[in-house]
């Protein structure tokens, strides 16, 4: 909820539909959880880590820890008019910006089949401008986040995690978690309802947490972002699916590039007084809309030799113009990424699923 201090400048600006981030509470949070000092009820990004391994059956050494099965992608960023006027960041002032980045699914596991799973896919991106201040994000095509905690995230975890007996999660335990976070049940249930597409190139992506967007003249607006598919949307039966190759998604998508960009727009949603900045709640569809520019993938690579397997998308590197906000999930991310990152950096990369394979022309 806004401060006091927030309230009392929008009641002097009341044509606003600004939220000012509460950043220090939120960063005196990013601190203790990195280190693990939260009471014995909370969790450490250790903890995080060890009950993601454990939900994948084990650690799979060599690879992320979350979004396992993934490949490279390589291509450019041109910001559209309009974002300079909302944000300050280089990335919007105008030139061609180089990107680099990596498309995944979201399981442990680096080897699950895309035919039996209906995975959540994700976009990772790293966009460098020529004069620097580089911003770093992570978006899931889902329609939020399940939870707004991570000591929800972290619940979440362990009652999905298959029994080894069964190899499935125990009902019980699964029910009891869904019997106390009602808003995972409605995720869940926007996530049963949405269109599923045929792949990752033309599936849109969501920023899941709030940021702060800071104007040229110090305008400070809450924002999630989206990367909207410019590709013509198709989906695939359940029949079609189960007929597909193990690795089919990323094959598609090595297939699609080959024939051409592929291109997404970049639209901010910008939050009204009142709209929860919590990952699991989504804002209405009438909130105000501006398109930030476009993202053009020009080339799709194995991550065996390719520019993103060891980048940490750590959801906290960020450039001037863009802030947090008091919204827990991006510091809870940022120090489990880094704890992922420390896993896997001493240990052998294995080659992945998608390995030995490249298509697209480098920008």
């Amino acid at each position: 909820m806004p401060t006091q201090h927030t309230i009392d400048l929008l009641k002097r600006n009341p044509g606003r539909v600004i939220f000012i981030g509460v950043v220090l509470a939120a960063a005196i949070c990013a601190f203790a959880y990195a280190g693990g000092f939260f009471s014995p009820h909370r969790i450490s990004a250790n903890r995080m880590i060890d009950a993601i391994e454990a939900s994948g059956g084990g650690a799979h050494e060599g690879f992320r820890r979350a979004h396992a099965k993934g490949i490279c992608m390589a291509g450019t960023f041109l910001a559209s008019a309009e974002a300079k006027t909302l944000s300050r960041a280089a990335v919007f002032l105008g030139d061609v910006v180089p990107v680099t980045g990596r498309f995944a699914e979201a399981a442990p596991d680096p080897f699950t089949n895309d035919a039996t799973t209906a995975p959540v896919r994700s976009m990772a991106l790293r966009l460098q401008p020529p004069q620097g201040d580089e911003w770093r994000t992570g978006m899931n095509d889902t329609p939020g986040l399940q939870v707004s905690t991570p000591q929800a995230f972290y619940e979440n975890v362990v009652a999905s995690t298959p029994d080894p007996r069964t190899g499935k999660p125990d009902p019980a335990k699964r029910q009891a978690y869904l019997d106390q976070h009602p808003e995972t049940v409605a995720f869940l249930a926007r996530l049963q309802a949405r269109p599923f597409s045929s792949g990752f190139a033309n599936d849109s992506y969501n920023g899941i947490n709030g940021f702060i967007f800071v104007s040229p003249d110090g305008n400070r607006r809450l924002v999630r972002w989206t990367m909207q598919a410019e590709d013509a949307f198709s989906t695939l039966s359940p029949e079609d699916r189960a007929g597909r190759t193990a690795n089919y998604e990323f094959d598609d998508l090595l297939a699609r590039v080959a024939r051409g960009p592929i291109k997404w727009r970049l639209i901010a949603t910008i939050a009204m007084l009142g709209d929860p900045n919590k990952a699991a709640e989504v804002w209405p569809e009438v909130r105000q809309k501006v398109t930030l520019g476009e993202l053009t993938i020009t080339r799709v690579e194995s991550e065996t030799t390719g520019n993103c397997q060891d980048v940490n998308y750590d959801p906290l590197v960020l450039p001037r113009g863009i802030d947090p906000s008091d919204d827990p999930i991006p510091y809870a991310r940022s120090a489990t990424y880094s704890a992922s990152y420390r896993r896997r950096a001493g240990e052998a990369k294995p080659p992945s699923a998608v390995a030995n394979q490249s298509a697209g022309t480098r920008p």
